[in-house]
C-alpha cells in the first residue's frame, strides 16, 4: 500500500519579482516530501525590474532611488559572498516558471478560478497583499501567514525596523492563521530573538531564518491536525507603515549613538 499523499500547498505573495525570502521559503517547501507545491500566485501590476521601480516610486517617492541602488548592491553582495546559494536561488526561479502565476488582482474571478483548478489543501502567505475570505477560505485546511513582528503590538509594515526604532531589546515573528483583520489571526507559533548590537540588516536576516523554521513547523502541525491555534491577546496595537526619510535618519542616528556609547562603557 502506498503512503498518504502529500498535502497540496499554494504560496500567495506579491511583488514584481519573487523576493529572496520567498525563494528560500519555496526551496524548503520543495524539500519536504510531505508537501506538494502546486502553485505560486503573485499579485503585481507590472513584472520584472520595471515593475519593481514603478512600485517603489509609487510607494516611497524620492526614496525609491536609494532603495533601488540598495537592492542592486544587495544582489551583488549575494553573488560575491554566497555564489553557490545565489545560483541555487536562480535555478529555483527557473524551475518554478510553470507554477508561477502573476496577476494584478489575486481576488479577480480568473485568479480565483486558477487557484481552484490546482485544488489546494493549504494556503501559505509570504509577503503578500491583504487576503480576503473568498481567497483564504479556498484551501480545505485554511491559509497561514507569516508576520515579522509580535502581535498585536507590532502590526503592519516594517515592524522589525519599528521595534528597533522604539528601542525594543528583542524582535519577534508570528505564524498565524489568516482571518479577518490585518495581522489579527489566531497564533500557531511565535518566536523572539534579542537585538543586541546587531544592525538592522543582520537582525532582519536572523529573524527571517527563525521565521522560516517556525513556518515549516506550523505547516506540519496544521497538516497533521495537531495545531493548537491561540487567539491573539486583546488590544489593537499600532498599525505601522513604511518609514519616511526622516524616520530613517532618526533611526540610524540613534543606532550609532547607542553603539558608540556601549563601546565606551564596555
Amino acid at each position: 500500500m502506498g503512503g498518504k499523499s502529500p498535502t497540496r500547498v499554494i504560496v500567495l505573495t506579491g511583488g514584481a519579482e519573487l523576493q529572496v525570502p520567498v525563494i528560500d521559503f519555496v526551496r524548503r517547501l520543495e524539500s519536504d516530501q510531505n508537501l506538494e507545491l502546486v502553485g505560486i500566485f503573485c499579485e503585481a501590476d507590472l513584472v520584472g525590474l520595471r515593475g519593481v521601480a514603478v512600485d517603489l516610486v509609487r510607494r516611497r517617492g524620492l526614496l525609491a532611488i536609494p532603495l533601488l541602488i540598495q537592492r542592486w548592491l544587495r544582489k551583488l553582495g549575494h553573488l560575491i559572498l554566497e555564489p553557490t546559494l545565489f545560483f541555487q536561488r536562480r535555478h529555483t526561479r527557473h524551475q518554478l516558471e510553470s507554477r508561477l502565476y502573476f496577476t494584478p488582482n489575486l481576488h479577480a474571478p480568473e485568479s480565483l478560478d486558477r487557484i481552484r483548478s490546482v485544488r489546494p489543501q493549504l494556503g501559505l502567505v509570504y509577503g503578500g497583499p491583504i487576503i480576503r475570505p473568498e481567497l483564504f477560505q479556498l484551501p480545505s485546511l485554511g491559509t497561514l501567514g507569516i508576520h515579522h513582528g509580535m502581535t498585536p503590538d507590532y502590526r503592519g509594515k516594517k515592524t522589525t525596523f519599528w521595534a528597533m526604532y522604539n528601542g525594543e531589546s528583542s524582535v519577534g515573528v508570528t505564524i498565524q492563521s489568516i482571518g479577518s483583520g490585518l495581522d489579527r489571526g489566531d497564533v500557531i507559533l511565535e518566536g523572539t530573538l534579542p537585538v543586541g548590537r546587531a544592525p538592522l540588516s543582520v537582525v532582519v536576516r536572523r529573524l527571517e531564518r527563525l521565521g522560516l523554521n517556525l513556518y515549516l513547523q506550523a505547516i506540519d502541525l496544521v497538516r497533521t491536525g495537531v495545531a493548537n491555534p491561540i487567539p491573539q491577546a486583546q488590544g489593537s496595537g499600532t498599525l505601522y507603515r513604511d518609514p519616511s526619510m526622516a524616520d530613517l535618519l532618526v533611526f540610524w542616528t540613534r543606532y550609532w549613538r547607542r553603539l558608540f556609547k556601549s563601546f565606551r562603557e564596555s
